[in-house]
């Protein structure tokens, strides 16, 4: 009988979709709702994670696993906010790594958290790709970035359940076409669901908020 010859490649997704189950698996047992957050570097990942922090005090019990190749500044942004954070430095990788997750949430009581955020390592391609075993996979997109994102990055937009579009206080200074974006996210998923935010201003932080809020409860009742 002749061996079988895997690709390397593919052994490595199918390693990962694997991990991604049992993460889902883990996810389901401790009834949170898991988020992805994706983005280019500089899209206020970050920011949005510490207003909605703010908008959901008191009602729901966040965690916050940050993903860098270098550094803990963000985790030590989070921190002072005084919620469970755990920094991930992932050095050569372009994506946090299944395994990367898991070895980080051993340090997360995770009895005791509503909502897991996820914050992936910037770039809109290597994160499209991995999936973590999350219930949410949010793309952020800041206009400063570029409206044409959707359409160089399709998989991303695919991928995700939700798009956030950032920092939309500064609309009135860049070239960024917010209706170009949407029709562009719709026609490559139909169903992604939409929202226009400023953590500056608080422009749809709270319907955001709730979004996520509701999808936590239906993922509980369950």
């Amino acid at each position: 009988m002749g061996n079988v010859t895997i690709p390397v490649g593919q052994a490595v997704q199918q390693s990962a979709e694997a991990e991604a189950e049992s993460l889902k698996a883990l996810f389901d047992g401790h009834r949170l709702l898991a988020i992805n957050l994706v983005s280019s570097p500089g899209s206020g990942k970050t920011t949005l994670i510490e207003a909605l922090i703010g908008a959901l005090s008191g009602r729901k019990r966040i965690a916050v696993i940050e993903g860098d190749i270098e550094t803990d500044i963000d985790a030590a942004r989070i921190r002072k906010h005084g919620v469970q954070v755990r920094q991930i430095t992932t050095r050569s990788s372009c994506h946090i790594p299944p395994f990367m997750l898991r070895e980080a949430l051993a340090h997360i009581d995770l009895s005791v958290v509503d909502l897991l955020f996820v914050e992936n390592v910037g770039n809109l391609v290597c994160p499209a790709e991995i999936p973590l075993g999350e219930d949410v996979r949010v793309v952020a997109l800041s206009v400063t970035e570029g409206d044409e994102k959707p359409l160089k990055y399709p998989l991303i937009f695919r991928t995700s359940s939700l798009l956030a579009v950032t920092k939309i206080d500064l609309l009135p200074y860049v070239r960024f076409d917010v209706g170009n974006v949407e029709t562009a996210a719709r026609a490559i998923n139909p169903g992604i669901g939409i929202f226009r935010l400023s953590a500056q201003t608080g422009e749809g932080i709270s319907a955001f908020a709730d979004r996520l809020a509701a999808l936590h409860d239906r993922k509980a009742s369950l």
